[in-house]
């Protein structure tokens, strides 16, 4: 059926939809596709390109994969009025733009004809035969058009089962089986590291029909599952009543469903629901064949990218952009951009969060010390085996056997405490909570044994110093701001280096007013004080900070990523008047002068410069 909004299964005239907005790449597709769509009423597209020609191989690794889908296209093929083209249009844009795009998979969600004919079915199964050659993974359903009937999915028969059934996709990578009617399917496929699933239902879903998708899910319990239907959403925040019908009976109770795609009713819109579990489910129509050529077969692009947690929609036709070099009519010229909040727009999703209830993630195990002993390893320091709130009391070991260990220092009462938070990828399971700010000055915090090796090292061939850190909601830059994460004691005055301030630390990594890493040193060769700056790091997060030094030139890393801030000038060693190395604070004229608030993580020095792979974050 294809209503606006009307909920009678009748054939109601089509309504056209109001308050659109468009969106189209036209530039960026208009080269593209001009080489391989055909004008209007032509039959059959020009020669492949080379780029289509190639085998359909998706990167299942890559965090950034689109999915690919298609609304009703019954007009296209509408008894003796059957034209191809657009359709093939865009399965070639999926051929041409599969690497680019990372195109993991199609789904049409019915309605791929207006009468359910035998001639119509084979029209448009044979453009699909132009994914068929390449094996690209794909979805079809039948729309209440297609099986002219509003009986449910054990109506038997039919021309679209002869043209769609189970068997043309048996074999298919994708492929996971159907249900014994015929009418659904379910599709896996590889992406961003894990496997995803397209449940693929009938226009309408009998008792059978339920429990053949329960048990699918039932069999694939940790997957996440994209729901495609023809008939879901009738509007913003609205379902029809067999859409309320399905989610009451199949989608509200299986949280691997986090996403649902439906045509049939018109203008598209968008809705998010709560499911029983309390997770959000985003429910979306999409249909376009109330617009110009029966909505030229537009696709619908839906690019997630897994590191940035969000997948970027966007809406396209290939057909009419490709016709652009030849000049576009004053109707297509109107199709050109669709830019509306339900055609173009970002859906913020925590993946890992989203999916945690059904597959979360497993925690990353501890790994033993002896493992982060990497060839030149001076110091490490690590802060689990300890119960979560117990104070530091006495001496913290240093974990390389070299004797460079950490003996606590306070003021105004202050403390220092163990915690079993830590950063995901950290070796340990632990880390320190230190409880400093100013004023008045208070607080703990560690420094070097006097006499320890690590006091007289001036690093002339390198170094890799690694911490981690947190820094909690109520961190305040009036009070916390420029504490040192570690640092070396002792002033430039005292080592004869008087260029810039002689009162400033040899060397320190202290967090700015603006929770900016600053690794600020008086190397060997220079008189004044070397700087690498980072950005701003957010409150409540766990960060991995690296400063290599390959002998010449300093680095700053944030997360194993280098930071823009990183000077050209040559830096070699670390100057040293022999005084301990600080943990939590920050000496300024030789007095201690600001304590961290946060927690701090395991730390390691090494005498030479590691490569990124080598972090203790990897």
């Amino acid at each position: 059926m294809c209503t606006s909004h009307e909920h009678d299964q009748g054939d109601a005239a089509p309504q056209a939809g109001a308050g659109r907005r468009n969106f189209l790449r036209a530039t960026a597709l208009m080269g593209a596709v001009a080489a391989v769509v055909p004008a209007a009423g032509t039959a059959s597209a020009a020669a492949e390109s080379p780029a289509s020609a190639a085998r359909w191989r998706p990167d299942p690794d890559s965090r950034r994969f689109t999915l690919a889908v298609m609304p009703d296209t019954q007009y296209l093929f509408d008894g003796p009025s059957i034209d191809k083209a657009p359709v093939e249009a865009s399965l070639r844009y999926l051929l041409e733009h599969g690497r680019e795009e990372n195109i993991v998979f199609l789904s049409h969600l019915g309605d791929l004809t207006q009468n359910g004919a035998k001639q119509e079915c084979a029209a448009i199964g044979e453009a699909f035969r132009l994914l068929d050659r390449k094996g690209v993974g794909y979805s079809v359903l039948a729309g209440n058009h297609d099986v002219r009937s509003s009986t449910d999915d054990q109506r038997g028969p039919t021309p679209y089962l002869d043209e769609f059934g189970p068997d043309r996709f048996e074999g298919r990578r994708t492929f996971g089986g159907a249900s014994p009617d015929g009418y659904n399917s379910f599709h896996l496929f590889e992406a961003g590291g894990r496997r995803w699933m397209v449940l693929a239902l009938d226009w309408r879903l009998s008792a059978k029909g339920y429990v053949w998708a329960e048990q699918v899910l039932a069999k694939h319990p940790r997957t996440p599952v994209v729901l495609t239907t023809h008939e879901l959403v009738d509007g913003d925040d609205s379902l029809s009543p067999y859409g309320q019908r399905l989610w009451d009976r199949l989608i509200a109770d299986h949280d691997q469903i986090f996403l649902t795609l439906n045509g049939h009713y018109w203008p598209a819109a968008r809705a998010v629901r709560k499911n029983a579990a309390g997770n959000d489910v985003h429910l979306h129509l999409t249909n376009y064949q109330n617009r110009y050529f029966g909505g030229a077969a537009m696709i619908r692009l839906y690019r997630f990218d897994l590191d940035r947690n969000t997948i970027d929609v966007e809406t396209v036709s290939p057909w009419i952009l490709g016709r652009a070099a030849k000049g576009l009519n004053v109707l297509e010229r109107q199709e050109s951009e669709l830019s509306g909040d339900a055609d173009r727009f970002t859906v913020d999703l925590d993946f890992e969060k989203r999916f945690a209830g059904f597959a979360p993630v497993p925690a990353r195990p501890a790994r033993p010390a002896s493992r982060m002993l990497v060839r030149g390893t001076l110091a490490y320091w690590r802060f689990d085996g300890e119960a979560d709130g117990a104070e530091v009391d006495g001496i913290v070991r240093d974990r390389s056997g070299h004797g460079n260990d950490l003996t606590l220092v306070a003021v105004g009462g202050g403390t220092l405490t163990h915690s079993a938070d830590h950063h995901p990828d950290q070796p340990g399971h632990g880390s320190l909570e230190f409880h400093g700010g100013k004023p008045p000055l208070k607080g703990a915090w560690l420094r070097t044994v006097d006499g320890a090796p690590l006091n007289s090292a001036t690093f002339e061939d390198g170094y890799t110093i690694e911490a981690f850190y947190r820094l909690p909601a109520d961190w305040d830059p009036a009070h916390h701001a420029w504490a040192g994460i570690l640092g070396r004691t002792g002033t430039g005055g005292a080592a004869g280096k008087t260029q810039d301030d002689p009162d400033e630390p040899l060397a320190t990594l202290s967090l700015s007013n603006d929770r900016e890493p600053q690794w600020a040193v008086r190397p060997l060769n220079q008189q004044g004080i070397a700087t690498n700056w980072g950005q701003e790091t957010p409150l409540e997060t766990w960060w991995h900070l690296a400063v290599v030094n390959d002998g010449r030139h300093t680095t700053l890393y944030v997360q194993g990523c280098p930071v823009v801030r990183n000077p050209r000038a040559a830096a070699v060693g670390l100057t040293s008047v022999g005084l301990p190395w600080i943990l939590g604070g920050y000496e300024y004229a030789g007095k201690i002068d600001q304590i961290l608030h946060g927690r701090l993580g395991d730390v390691r020095i090494v005498g030479r410069a590691l490569p990124v792979t080598s972090f203790m974050n990897h």
